[in-house]
């Protein structure tokens, strides 16, 4: 059976990605997220969690033995070794928790919403890249918001990532988000009618 069409939503962090996912959400449309299945594969009891404490230490637990995510995300966006075990440990389980939840999404198309499309093998696993594309100075001061970090702290989380222009590189749609809300969701209500024009003939 030929699956349903692929949209990979993707953008920088505190770009607007969740709000995008949920006017889909709102739409009808499967959004399957990897920060979702990034948090089911690191559950208490899941193999992931031993080997995420193994590596770096019980320091990474909460009080009631789940992951601690802000500790453990300071560690990793310090030292670019740790950052690259981490994703050893969870990349391969995060693709195969997303495939599983995609194929069995009912739809005529699905998204699949993943922060490191263009970092990773993500890419190939989509067939339309949807970047949702904001300026760096938006970026930076909704990170300092949303997280309470630093200045410096959130420069290190952007330059973590791949740049602006490496993503709309990738891109066959573009979703600008300076933060007007209502217009955001207008531009994803014309995206979701082309996306159901394209997922009409897919695989015919």
């Amino acid at each position: 059976m030929t699956r349903v069409l692929r949209v990979g939503l993707t953008g920088g962090i505190a770009s607007g990605k969740t709000t995008v996912a949920q006017r889909f959400t709102e739409l009808g449309v499967p959004v399957v997220d990897a920060d979702i299945a990034a948090r089911s594969v690191v559950a208490p009891g899941e193999p992931a969690l031993v080997e995420v404490v193994r590596r770096f230490g019980l320091s990474v637990l909460d009080a009631a033995g789940g992951l601690e995510r802000r500790t453990l995300r300071t560690l990793v966006f310090a030292d670019p070794k740790a950052r690259r075990d981490l994703e050893a440990i969870m990349h391969p389980r995060i693709r195969a928790e997303m495939e599983r939840l995609a194929s069995a999404a009912a739809g005529p198309y699905v998204v699949m919403a993943i922060p490191l499309l263009v970092e990773t093998a993500g890419i190939n696993r989509v067939d339309r890249v949807l970047v949702v594309d904001a300026p760096e100075a938006v970026q930076l001061q909704r990170l300092m918001a949303r997280d309470s970090c630093s200045a410096d702290q959130a420069r290190a989380m952007l330059a973590a990532q791949a740049t602006r222009a490496e993503r709309l590189a990738r891109a066959d749609d573009v979703l600008p988000n300076g933060g007007d809300f209502a217009e955001l969701q207008r531009r994803v209500d014309a995206l979701h009618e082309r996306y159901l024009s394209l997922a009409s003939t897919w695989g015919a």
